[in-house]
C-alpha cells in the first residue's frame, strides 16, 4: 500500500502546481496577469463608453481637403473637409490659412460638421505652392490636450495678383531702361535756379546754427522717455523698464490665458521680430540684438481678439545670466510695451 500511496501523493502535488510529467495545465503567472489586465481593460472601456470619462479621451482633428494635390483658385470659393475623434458636433473648430508658417488669413470658426464651403479668400493672396490650412479645436474639455492639425503644402493660383506683380515688374524694368535715362539732360536747363542758389546758401548758415541745439537735445529726450507713444493709430502704454548686461537676448512668447486663436506680432524699435504668430501654450523662442545706445521699446500688436479680449501674451526675456517674465495685453486700439536697456 505504501508503494502505491507515495507515487499517488507525488502526482497529486504536481497536478496542484499545474504540471504533470512536463505538460502545462494552467497558464504561467505572466500569461494569467496579461489575460486578466486585458479583460479588465475591455470591461472598463465597455463600462466607460458613453460616459463623461470616455468622452474626455484625447481629441484629434484630421483635415482631408485641401491636400497635397489641391489647387485653390482666387476668386473662386474654397472648401474644407475634415474628420474628428472625441470632439462633439456642438464644438467649434477654427481654421487658418498659413504660408511659410505665417498666418495670412483667418478662414473662420465653424461647427464640427465635417465640411464647409463658400469660403472667400483674400484678393491680395499671391500664387504659390507652399500654403497650409491649420485647424484648432476651440474650448476643449482638457486645455492641455488641444486637437490641432496642419495640412501638407498645397497650391493657390491668383491671376489678378500675378497680373499686378507682372505690371510692377514691367514698371521697374522701364525705370532701368537706358531710354529713360536720356531725359536726364533736360533737367540741366535750370539757369534761373542757379542764380537763386546764392540766396539760399546765405540763409543756410542760419539753419546750420540751429541744428547743433537739436542734436544736443535728442539724446536727452531718448533717455527720459521713448518717442514712440503710438503705432499704426494705436496708443502704446509702457508697463515696465528692464535692464540687461548683454546686447543679445532671447525672448519666448506663448498664450498666457485660454488658448482661443489669438494672432499677434512683436515689434522691437518699430521693426517686426515676430510676425502674425498664432499663440498656443507652446513657447516660441527668438533671438534679438538690442541697441546699447538707447532704450529699446518692445511692444505687442494684436491682429485679432480671439474669443476673449484682450490678447494676453506671456513673455520670457533672458540674456543668459538674468531672466524676466512679463505679461503684455493688447487690443485693436492699444498696445502694451516695455523698455529694455543695456547696462554700460
Amino acid at each position: 500500500m505504501r508503494a502505491i500511496f507515495i507515487p499517488c501523493c507525488l502526482m497529486l502535488c504536481q497536478l496542484t502546481l499545474g504540471h504533470s510529467y512536463g505538460f502545462d495545465f494552467i497558464p504561467t503567472n505572466n500569461e494569467l496577469v496579461n489575460s486578466f489586465n486585458s479583460a479588465i481593460t475591455s470591461s472598463r472601456l465597455n463600462t466607460y463608453e458613453g460616459t463623461e470619462e470616455f468622452r474626455i479621451l484625447k481629441s484629434s482633428i484630421g483635415i482631408t481637403s485641401p491636400n497635397s494635390s489641391t489647387i485653390w483658385k482666387i476668386p473662386e470659393a474654397a472648401e474644407l473637409e475634415w474628420n474628428t475623434m472625441n470632439i462633439g458636433d456642438s464644438k467649434s473648430i477654427r481654421f487658418f490659412l498659413a504660408k511659410d508658417d505665417m498666418v495670412v488669413q483667418e478662414l473662420g470658426t465653424f461647427k464640427n460638421t465635417g465640411k464647409i464651403s463658400g469660403i472667400i479668400l483674400a484678393k491680395n493672396i499671391s500664387s504659390g505652392d507652399n500654403y497650409q490650412v491649420v485647424g484648432i479645436e476651440l474650448f476643449p474639455d482638457d486645455k492641455f490636450q488641444i486637437a490641432k492639425f496642419a495640412t501638407p503644402y498645397f497650391s493657390i493660383r491668383n491671376k489678378i495678383s500675378d497680373a499686378r506683380k507682372e505690371k510692377s515688374r514691367l514698371l521697374n524694368a522701364a525705370k532701368n531702361n537706358p531710354e529713360t535715362k536720356t531725359e536726364a539732360p533736360k533737367r540741366v536747363k535750370r539757369p534761373k535756379r542757379v542764380k537763386k542758389a546764392p540766396k539760399k546758401i546765405e540763409e543756410a548758415p542760419k539753419r546750420v546754427e540751429t541744428t547743433p541745439e537739436k542734436i544736443e537735445e535728442a539724446p536727452k529726450k531718448v533717455e527720459i522717455a521713448p518717442k514712440r507713444m503710438d503705432f499704426d493709430g494705436r496708443k502704446i502704454t509702457y508697463v515696465k523698464e528692464l535692464v540687461f548686461k548683454n546686447e543679445k537676448i532671447k525672448i519666448s512668447v506663448w498664450d498666457h490665458g485660454r488658448q482661443d486663436g489669438d494672432i499677434v506680432s512683436i515689434y522691437l524699435n518699430g521693426f517686426t521680430v515676430i510676425s502674425k504668430h498664432l499663440l498656443t501654450y507652446s513657447k516660441k523662442p527668438i533671438e534679438i540684438t538690442l541697441d546699447p545706445s538707447k532704450k529699446n521699446d518692445l511692444f505687442l500688436y494684436a491682429h485679432n481678439l480671439g474669443e476673449f479680449a484682450p490678447n494676453t501674451v506671456a513673455i520670457e526675456i533672458s540674456d543668459g545670466k538674468t531672466s524676466e517674465n512679463i505679461v503684455l495685453n493688447s487690443d485693436l486700439k492699444s498696445c502694451e510695451a516695455v523698455l529694455i536697456s543695456v547696462q554700460k
